[in-house]
């Protein structure tokens, strides 16, 4: 199989999600605005999200695949199976638990988001009510990450792609059916997520036991195997734990700036979430088992031409994306968000975050794809001491340009840090003699720079005045967009193809998919 299809794959089932991401979004802007309530929800459900990326997509991912791919490969499924059902075990018993104080502990918690919304009467305890509605989340989306990893491994890449696609229709589902029946109506985005969370879970067991990889539950936390992934998941945690130390303050910064502000970042973060996801969490998913591969097969030449096969197609697909973020931001999110409730200065301060972000797109992608280089080779310590020299960069940086440019130099420290991050982690991967590039990077590069040029201009020609993105009706907006991305997407790649570009050349075998043959 190629690496090439496995992406593909990866990336197609990841539209689908973000497509219908995008739609819930819209939903939410018309419904509810960016004002007291949405803030609240985003509040409640950022929490259960930080959590989700620290122990479940983020350290959980990175300690558990590793070994439960050698496992897979030198002890049998018998043994594989066995350690997928005391990992799980474990990892539920944990979660219960934390869910249960979660519940308990809401009203505290929202202190520990946003202490700004004590400034407003209510807010408070309308983010603590939900809360405690959507923190079992946890515990439903860390067992969805156990299972998509087992999948992964087994070249199983559709199923954990598309799994977030049921969130985003319990969502949308809630807010058009549920919220006529909650006081205040906002509270059934909360159910929604439950109900999300649930869903997913169910979708991946029969995949599991297709497989025979559906684990029976067993407590053994002294297992040899189950130590192994606690031991790779303290470094692992505690890297991951940076970027959300850094969210969850930059949360509180943006709180204590007023009303809507987490709003008008998070409207603008699902924006940028869309290319980092489509790329970035599509390529780190399907490099991670490869370079496992051959790392465990001591191929230290094709461990650095895999890594260097994933930068050059980072630089080729994000690099544009930012681009087109950047040009076309008003476009964007009046086409998404401006009705309803949504308000012109609503878009407007959606766009400043927005701008914010795509300055560090790129950076948010290339970590996805250099951190894995460690990861695979059961490093830990070296990414958490470059995670935690990000996270004061961008803090220090964020107290900088809060006071300077609002809630947009946020969003702005958000992308620097993304960039230091990425910078370190291939400075530390060439140091180490990990990664060496191959050679033609500087004409590589050189064609990019041409053909994004060439992207930039065109959009900006045929995007037209931001008047008119303010005032056309939803089908002109949509039409006219539409048109311009196909647009930018044919002359980008049409001048790619004309540098010499070839889909060929982008081409490789999927090493782990032949241990699955």
């Amino acid at each position: 199989m190629s690496l090439l299809k496995s992406l593909s794959t990866v990336s197609g089932m990841t539209l689908l999600s973000r497509f219908t991401g995008l739609a819930r979004e819209s939903l939410k802007a018309t419904a509810f605005g960016a004002g007291l309530q949405m803030d609240a929800f985003e509040a409640a459900f950022r929490l259960p999200n930080i959590l989700r990326r620290l122990f479940a997509e983020g350290a959980f991912s990175q300690a558990f695949v590793p070994i439960f791919a050698e496992y897979r490969r030198q002890r049998g499924e018998a043994e594989t199976k066995a350690l997928v059902g005391r990992v799980g075990t474990l990892l539920a018993i944990a979660l219960l638990l934390l869910s249960i104080v979660g519940v308990f502990a809401a009203p505290w918690l929202v202190y520990a988001l946003a202490s700004g919304f004590a400034q407003t009467p209510g807010k408070v305890e309308l983010t603590a009510q939900m809360i405690r509605i959507v923190f079992p989340y946890i515990l439903f989306v860390s067992l969805v990450s156990l299972a998509g990893g087992v999948l992964n491994v087994y070249r199983q890449f559709a199923i954990p792609a598309f799994t977030p696609v049921l969130l985003n229709l319990s969502i949308i589902g809630a807010a058009l059916f549920l919220a006529p029946y909650c006081d205040p109506p906002i509270k059934a985005l909360a159910w929604g997520v439950f109900a999300g969370g649930a869903a997913q879970l169910v979708l991946q067991l029969r995949p599991l036991a297709r497989i025979g990889m559906l684990p029976r539950p067993r407590l053994d936390w002294r297992d040899p195997g189950v130590r192994r992934v606690l031991l790779a998941m303290g470094p692992a945690v505690i890297g991951v734990s940076a970027a959300q130390i850094s969210a969850l303050i930059n949360t509180q910064l943006a709180a204590s700036l007023g009303d809507g502000r987490i709003s008008w970042i998070t409207y603008a973060d699902r924006l940028m979430e869309f290319p980092s996801a489509l790329l970035g969490v599509a390529l780190g998913t399907v490099l991670l088992p490869s370079l496992a591969k051959y790392h465990a097969d001591a191929d230290a030449h094709e461990y650095s031409g895999l890594l260097d096969w994933g930068l050059r197609l980072a630089f080729m697909l994000a690099l544009p994306a930012a681009v087109a973020l950047w040009v076309l931001a008003t476009p964007l999110i009046a086409t998404l968000y401006q009705y309803g409730k949504f308000t012109l200065n609503d878009v407007v301060q959606t766009r400043e975050a927005l701008l914010g972000y795509s300055v560090g797109l790129l950076g948010i992608i290339l970590v996805k794809i250099l951190a894995p280089g460690f990861y695979a080779r059961q490093i830990m310590k070296t990414p958490v001491k470059i995670a935690f020299a990000t996270v004061l960069v961008a803090q220090t940086l964020a107290l900088i340009l809060m006071y300077r440019i609002g809630h947009a130099g946020l969003t702005l420290s958000t992308s620097i840090g993304a960039c230091v991050n990425a910078a370190l982690l291939f400075w530390f991967l060439r140091k180490r003699g990990i990664y060496a590039p191959r050679p033609g990077w500087l004409p590589f590069v050189s064609k990019l720079v041409v053909a994004l040029f060439v992207l930039a201009a065109l959009l900006y020609a045929i995007a037209g005045p931001a008047s008119y993105w303010l005032a056309a009706s939803l089908w002109e907006k949509v039409l006219r967009l539409a048109g311009v991305c196909a647009a930018g997407t044919t002359v980008y790649f049409a001048a790619l193809w004309l540098l010499g570009f070839r889909v060929a050349d982008f081409n490789r075998r999927d090493a782990a998919a032949q241990t699955s043959a």
